[in-house]
């Protein structure tokens, strides 16, 4: 008997077909960790750009400085895939009775297990007509970043960016190190409002200004106007002003690349598709899947340390590490399975400042700065909620932060035990001032998705019967 279920499980492991729809880190990631678990079957990777997979975070900070070609940003490659790579056709639909993956080419790839990693794209701009015009761009994919780049190095005479989150302001930041005249407009009270609150903004506001930076706040952009040949040239603003801009940035946040599972009866939408912690797919009643995966930016699943709130996480060591785990999952049977509960860190360049954080800093409702000094730029501070610590960020302090992940992963009280010297001149705890969720704001990187008592969008669709 022994020896017959070793054998199951071998060819579980081994044998049959993947298919990883999304062909960006999560997918090379997942891929190369499926070899390693010892997946020999046939793997398939689809993608709906041309090009392989190529790293995203410096398209923002050194491609746009214009330091590293937009096509010198290829991902290593850390072992052999021997995968049928499908590159340039998007995925368009999901059968799940004939386990198939439908392409816009016509073609079906049949699956015994399927991974989707298919992430998120820019928010487009809200008026189609004037998104037709030139100089107009959003930052997501390494041709964004060559174009946008070719169009700062014309010098233009002045860059509008529309939103300040941390993409947002690193272009900001990266207009200024070339000398450019820029204006940023921020709907909320201040830049990073969203994923850091209010104390953090109005230094990250401060930092904007003394680099030269003409921000905009509490105003929205309502229109662009463009001359005779279709070029951007005036940007309309809430409070009437109106700019004269050569290029436009919009930087509205990301959505969710899910419309390809619009008929497949799984639980998808607007904050990407549901999964359990060991990153299998939830069907629309909340049945989980057996042989469909989730991982990088367009899943989001319950974390442990976050009340199993159901978390979406828009950064690069979540996608590693959820492309590792879905990986193991596949390939694993229940009692091998190993759950993905990564506690989110992220970082940013910008105006020569170093930022760096960990945890769900906007979980929280109060802020604490527990090292260094405010003014000088240099400091660490911990977010809390109910008398523990749930996030921390430090600028220009970052060699601290496994410290304070640790105290995170230990739901450590807060305020936090000081850590023994550096301490700042005022400890005391004080509202983070988050902005009321039903606000129009900056979307945060990490966003929880948990029950809302506000919502009233639930909807029972019961299976058909076949």
């Amino acid at each position: 008997m022994r020896s017959l279920i070793d054998d199951i499980v071998r060819t579980f492991k081994t044998e049959g077909r993947i298919v990883i729809v999304g062909a960006s880190l999560t997918g090379l990631r997942a891929a190369e960790a499926l070899r390693d678990e010892g997946f020999t079957g046939a793997l398939t990777i689809i993608g709906d750009e041309q090009c392989e997979p190529y790293d995203r975070p410096p398209l923002s900070k050194q491609v746009l400085n214009g330091w590293v070609p937009a096509g010198n940003t290829k991902l290593p490659r850390l072992r052999a895939v021997d995968a049928d790579w499908r590159l340039g056709v998007a995925a368009t639909g999901l059968d799940r009775d004939n386990r198939e993956v439908l392409l816009a080419n016509g073609d079906k790839v049949p699956f015994d297990r399927l991974l989707i990693a298919t992430g998120v794209r820019s928010r487009a701009w809200f008026n189609p007509e004037e998104a037709k015009l030139k100089g107009l761009f959003t930052l997501r994919t390494s041709d964004d970043a060559d174009e946008l780049q070719q169009a700062l190095q014309a010098r233009p005479k002045r860059v509008l960016i529309v939103g300040a989150g941390f993409i947002g302001s690193e272009i900001a930041s990266v207009c200024r190190e070339l000398g450019l005249d820029v204006t940023v407009a921020e709907r909320s009270s201040a830049p990073l409002v969203g994923p850091l609150g209010g104390v953090i903004g109005d230094i990250a506001a401060k930092m904007q200004r003394d680099a030269g930076v003409d921000l905009r706040t509490g105003v929205a952009v309502e229109a662009l106007k463009g001359d005779a040949d279709g070029h951007v040239r005036q940007a309309q603003l809430s409070d009437g002003t109106l700019l004269d801009v050569d290029v436009v940035v919009a930087s509205l946040g990301s959505i969710r690349n899910v419309e390809w599972l619009e008929a497949a009866e799984l639980a998808s939408g607007f904050w990407g598709v549901a999964c359990d912690a060991g990153c299998r797919a939830f069907d629309i009643n909340g049945v989980v899947t057996d042989n469909i995966f989730v991982a990088g930016d367009v899943a989001r699943a319950p974390h442990v340390l976050y009340e199993y709130q159901f978390m979406a996480i828009e950064h690069v060591d979540a996608a590693v590490l959820g492309a590792r785990t879905a990986a193991h999952n596949m390939v694993n049977l229940e009692r091998a399975r190993r759950p993905h509960l990564p506690l989110p860190q992220f970082w940013s360049g910008q105006f020569g400042v170093n930022i760096k954080g960990v945890g769900v800093c906007s979980f929280g409702d109060e802020i604490a700065f527990t090292q260094g000094s405010v003014e000088d730029l240099r400091f660490a501070a911990a977010f809390g909620k109910n008398g523990r610590i749930v996030g921390a960020i430090t600028f220009n302090h970052g060699k601290w932060l496994e410290y304070y992940a640790r105290l995170i992963e230990q739901s450590a009280p807060f305020p936090p035990p000081p850590p023994g010297y550096d301490a700042p001149d005022n400890a005391a705890p004080m509202s983070a001032r988050f902005p009321d969720p039903r606000e129009p704001t900056g979307i945060p990187d990490v966003v929880l998705t948990g029950h809302d008592p506000t919502s009233r969008g639930a909807e029972f669709r019961p299976k058909p019967r076949r």
